[in-house]
């Protein structure tokens, strides 16, 4: 096994291709052809955890969050992230971060915080737009089936629940090759009209390459015609933070008593409550101030997130409730579901989850 075959399987998980444009994803350090002894999945890459690394054995390390954030100019030594560095690649180390490629996936990290509070019906809070986009391409009616097919064995034609959809319209094309031509039906130098199907599909955009190829591939003419738009459509698979409900509405004290005791958190700094009970959640593991409104618009009664700042607060204006519970604390259970994911994949490898907590916040 080499380190593309897990970066692969990860792509699959939580295309790079979705995360945020600020963002540092992807294989920050090593070669996708380094065979790999183990792999370590964690939240945070810490001189603690590349230790932990090298004890066990495992010459990959998936992390949630980037230990490369913005540029280095130099690699002295003089913080920890110069430390990491230099140590992960003394040792042979390869790192790879998934950070908000993850978090903007159905079931990631605002996906299992659903799961951990027992929220139902959940939905994305935030989907996000120009995603989606539609292939049209013309196929000879005798060879629709097997095109239309291997478009949807690339990952076309899934729209939420549904997959194999399309729409499709007979109507005959023409073509008149040159000399220098070689059409599969035809002959060149005279008009050709033939029957034809229009197909029509959409896809998400990280498999345009996959779809295209495929359509190569399976098509019979010399030259395939087709074109591809993207779509305003939001993206109901993609997108930032999640909002379910609890099966049974609770009182803000339940609620918050049942966040603290999932979260395992110590504190959780809150608005004023409100006068009613709590049946709708909307959460967002991290960072999450600047989707109050969009919590408020999804009439969530509670507002799970972290990082909120004092004015934040105010911002509630008796309608909803804020939860700060700690950004760690928001995110702490995304590495079990990194790791869970490729236990799956790749079940007689060696796939350690690490046992560091990398909170850098303490509670006296």
């Amino acid at each position: 096994m080499i380190v593309k075959n897990f970066t692969d399987a990860i792509e699959e998980l939580a295309p790079s291709y979705y995360a945020e444009d600020f963002d540092n994803t992807g294989l920050l350090i090593g070669e996708f052809t380094t065979e790999v002894t183990g792999v370590l999945v964690t939240l945070d890459t810490l001189e603690t955890i590349v230790d932990e690394a090298i004890e066990k054995k495992c010459n990959l390390i998936i992390s949630f969050h980037p230990i490369i954030f913005s540029g280095l100019k130099k690699l002295n030594r003089k913080n920890y992230v110069e430390r990491v560095v230099h140590k992960a690649i003394k040792h042979d180390i390869a790192i790879y971060a998934m950070h908000t490629a993850l978090d903007n996936v159905y079931n990631g990290v605002n996906g299992m915080m659903c799961e951990k509070l027992g929220l139902l019906n959940t939905s994305i809070l935030i989907p996000k737009s120009k995603t989606i986009k539609k292939l049209t391409t013309y196929v000879p009616k005798a060879n629709a089936e097997v095109v239309r097919h291997a478009l949807f064995e690339a990952g076309g034609g899934n729209i939420g629940n549904y997959n194999y959809c399309s729409f499709n319209i007979n109507g005959t094309g023409t073509f008149n090759g040159n000399e220098d031509s070689n059409p599969s039906i035809g002959t060149p130098g005279v008009t050709q009209f033939e029957e034809e199907v229009q197909i029509n599909m959409t896809f998400s955009s990280h498999l345009e390459s996959s779809l295209i190829k495929a359509l190569f591939k399976s098509h019979p003419y010399e030259e395939v015609a087709y074109e591809i738009e993207t779509l305003e459509n939001l993206d109901q698979q993609r997108g930032i933070g999640m909002v379910g409900e609890f099966e049974i509405a609770k009182t803000a004290e339940e609620a918050l008593r049942h966040v603290k005791s999932v979260f395992k958190t110590k504190t959780i700094r809150h608005s004023q409550f409100i006068s009613k009970d709590i049946k709708r959640v909307a959460v967002l593991g991290g960072s999450g101030a600047f989707a109050i409104d969009r919590a408020k618009a999804a009439k969530a009664d509670l507002y799970i997130t972290a990082d909120l700042k004092y004015h934040d607060f105010y911002r509630a204006e008796n309608s909803i409730i804020l939860a700060d519970i700690g950004h760690y604390e928001s995110e702490q259970y995304t590495k079990d579901l990194i790791h869970a994911y490729l236990t799956k994949k790749f079940a007689n490898f060696a796939l350690v989850l690490s046992n560091n907590n990398t909170n850098p916040i303490q509670y006296f």
